[in-house]
């Protein structure tokens, strides 16, 4: 299944990075959405990002040039008429979402692929209002996208393998390490693993065991670091079964397993503190923390990249 023409629909912060990555690696890449100072905004942000991977020496002079002219933007829906896959990056509402697809699926081409970066909502649920749903997939990518590998592949019960399989192939093509979701789960793998660790986190900050700066020094400086080389299953392997069986076998039935949202969590959000985006979360990014912070972050991940990777 040839992929030459995407579209990308949304052109918020992952929108117009996936738009980017594809336009490197000489797709013909449109960025859709309703609102033309979004398109404006996402062509500043590409601008500013290819200024970088040049000062960087990760792109020529050439390259930054192909990458601009194999990008579009449009609030004209005709742009999905001759598309080869679609990839949605709207508002995490299943609502809206559903509706996009119930438009969107009637208009491009029968065989055109439709994926969804949702981060979680269920695979089966979106697809149920799309035609043709056997070519409707989840293909989800990870923020910062230009540095973060991984890109989860999800099925849904009625999408053929030959699609699974093809986004798979272009998520190589582009540099990233794919893997398939066989089974529409809610977070799919990523996330579950995510909030396992993020209510275990809270669960020992709010029972006083331990303070919210070391707790993530305890991932910085030790999980997340092993982590970066190993999967939890390897670690296990290294670490050998038999010790991890006998840990299990008491420290399993003590860990937390509330299915509430954890309360520290609760209160940030009833008080409308959202982390970096409004300047406060568990942490303060007010008088320009959050730049310095999003900077930091963003260094030490090049880093990393590079020493693993690169």
């Amino acid at each position: 299944m040839a992929i030459e023409n995407i579209v990308i629909a949304g052109a918020g912060t992952m929108g117009y990075s996936m738009a980017q990555i594809f336009a490197r690696y000489n797709y013909h890449v449109t960025i859709y959405d309703l609102k033309e100072e979004a398109l404006e905004t996402a062509k500043k942000r590409i601008k500013e990002n290819t200024q970088i991977l040049l000062q960087e020496n990760e792109i020529t002079n050439d390259q930054e040039k192909e990458i601009h002219q194999h990008l579009k933007y449009t609030t004209d829906l005709k742009c999905f008429e001759n598309c080869d896959l679609v990839v949605e990056s709207i508002i995490e509402n299943v609502e809206i979402k559903q509706n996009f697809y119930k438009q969107i699926s009637k208009i491009v081409k029968e065989e055109t692929i439709l994926a969804t970066n949702t981060s979680g909502i269920s695979i089966n649920t979106l697809a149920s209002a799309v035609y043709k749903p056997e070519r409707f997939i989840g293909m989800h990518w990870f923020n910062p996208s230009h540095l973060i590998l991984l890109i989860e592949i999800i099925k849904g019960d009625q999408t053929l393998e030959s699609v699974a399989q093809t986004i798979k192939e272009l998520s190589l093509h582009i540099g990233k390490k794919p893997v398939i979701v066989q089974k529409d789960v809610l977070g799919f793998a990523a996330n579950r693993i995510q909030f396992a660790v993020l209510r275990e986190a809270l669960y020992l900050v709010e029972q006083g065991v331990i303070s919210k700066e070391d707790i993530d020094s305890v991932m910085k400086y030790g999980l997340g670091f092993r982590y970066a080389c190993l999967g939890p299953l390897e670690v296990a392997d290294f670490g050998g079964l038999d010790t991890f069986y006998h840990i299990s076998d008491y420290l399993m039935k003590d860990l937390c397993n509330d299915t509430q949202i954890p309360s520290e969590l609760a209160k940030l959000y009833d008080e409308g503190h959202y982390g970096v985006k409004s300047q406060q979360g568990f942490y303060d990014y007010h008088e320009g923390k959050d730049h310095e912070a999003i900077k930091h972050r963003d260094d030490q991940l090049l880093k990393l990249y590079n020493a693993l990777y690169k």
